[in-house]
């Protein structure tokens, strides 16, 4: 341990400025105008770890958006692990809410400001920086491979063709991935779950083209109108989702997971205040709010377009409408299945003078991971000796599409990161605590040497 705390200690200012560097690209993928960025983002990566003395570096599967593969020096009989992160970025919007520009990154009150500064570029940095401290002299504890790709806020799609033709790339001893925050400060945690995701277009069409409010008001069929009323049979207000079928797969947490939930050092009111920032919650009655983010399905709308928006009035009466929408899936459900369902729910509930479509965006299965291999022993210990604190096993809301595949060779998925539950993901003014980052590297660094250690010694 002393050794990761003398590297951080020497390199502290170059390993911040490394950083910032890497935060200031704006390499946001759900935006086609910033298909360059995600490009220098990866270039970014992979030159840094050429750096690091990585070896077969190679950008995979895409021009634009391209999965960065690298492995570290080869160490014969040490086990493997293999490092998953994304370079790209969330949107920045709404800009007027940001209180120092999204991509210069921006220190505050201990926290490094800037877009992707968790979420997952300082996360997956750490881990990069844990690797080169333990690489000082040319031989890490174990054989690390990177797997650092630019389309998890978009769906994935790249990496999981490249998966798909070349399914070896996940042959490891461990996966780690660092996506995800602490429980609580002082808590580190490790997720057992995460939810699936549904995301789709629903688009409603009344008329052959906008008309005049006041000639046709009355009698012409509104989009906008139509569009609201067929999200509002969708979900009820107490929260339950009117789409027949999506409860029928649901499985319920066991009942030691459910008493582990209730020891955590969760506080609803500070919850709702700091986190939420909201009047009240809302969703299923009877649940717990963990229960509820963590083992309940959700449907969610994002935005709804269509009609006039600008500044000033215009007197129309929308033809067409559409919504962007999600479904959070849980344990048990499938983004498949799920996908039927909803189809099957708007046709259903769509009045006979609308066209109304469905359109699929992208998707993922739930995860529900077994916590009983040996590494995850191993980083209990790790946050155990820089924290003082083992890991409590939690849930995530969130999904990371390519989790599955990742453990598709049995190797143990390790879900475990060093943000903190208010680091603003998706929000503007998103930060790290770079506290946090530095025992990141501490814990990462340290997993490594154990790995090379302990998992070496018992086979």
């Amino acid at each position: 341990m002393d050794t990761l705390t003398d590297f951080i200690d020497r390199n502290r200012e170059r390993i911040l400025e490394e950083l910032k560097s890497f935060l200031r690209i704006p390499s946001i993928s759900t935006t086609p105008a910033h298909a360059a960025d995600c490009r220098k983002a990866a270039q970014w990566v992979a030159d840094h770890l050429a750096a690091l003395g990585c070896r077969q570096i190679e950008l995979l599967g895409s021009d634009t958006h391209p999965v960065v593969w690298a492995e570290g020096p080869k160490r014969d009989g040490r086990p493997t692990v293999l490092v998953y992160g994304h370079y790209d970025v969330q949107p920045p919007d709404p800009l007027e809410l940001w209180e120092s520009p999204p991509f210069e990154p921006t220190e505050r009150n201990g926290d490094l400001v800037a877009r992707g500064a968790t979420d997952d570029k300082g996360q997956v940095f750490a881990i990069v920086k844990a690797f080169e401290a333990v690489s000082s002299n040319g031989e890490p504890p174990v054989n690390v491979r990177f797997l650092i790709e630019g389309q998890e806020e978009s769906g994935s799609m790249v990496l999981f063709d490249l998966l798909e033709r070349e399914p070896h790339r996940v042959e490891a001893d461990a996966v780690l991935v660092s996506d995800m925050p602490y429980f609580a400060p002082g808590w580190p945690s490790v997720e057992t779950g995460l939810r699936g995701l549904c995301y789709a277009e629903i688009e409603v069409r009344t008329l052959k083209s906008d008309l005049h409010s006041g000639l046709y008001g009355g009698v012409a069929p509104n989009a906008h109108e139509t569009l609201v009323h067929l999200l509002a049979r969708l979900k009820s207000p107490d929260g339950r989702i009117n789409i027949p079928g999506l409860y029928q797969a649901v499985k319920r947490p066991s009942k030691k997971e459910l008493e582990g939930w209730k020891k955590l050092p969760f506080n609803e009111r500070k919850y709702l205040r700091e986190e939420v920032g909201a009047k009240a919650l809302t969703g299923l009655k009877g649940y717990s709010p963990l229960e509820r983010t963590w083992a309940l399905p959700t449907f969610e709308i994002h935005g709804i377009a269509g009609g006039f928006t600008a500044e000033g009035a215009k007197t129309v009466i929308p033809a067409v409408a559409t919504a962007k929408v999600s479904l959070r899936l849980v344990p048990n459900q499938r983004y498949r299945t799920v996908q039927r369902q909803l189809a099957a729910a708007v046709k259903r509930l769509a009045p006979k003078y609308a066209t109304v479509t469905v359109r699929f965006v992208h998707g993922a299965d739930p995860v529900l991971v077994d916590t009983s291999a040996k590494p995850f022993e191993l980083i209990d210990r790790a946050f155990r000796e820089v924290e003082g604190r083992g890991v409590v096993f939690t849930r995530s809301g969130g999904s990371i599409p390519i989790v599955p595949a990742l453990g598709k060779r049995r190797a143990p998925v390790i879900l475990a990161g060093i943000g903190l539950p208010d680091d603003r993901l998706h929000a503007p003014n998103e930060k790290i605590n770079l506290n946090q980052f530095w025992k990141g590297i501490r814990v990462f660094g340290r997993f490594f040497e154990l790995m090379g250690t302990e998992l070496h010694r018992s086979r």
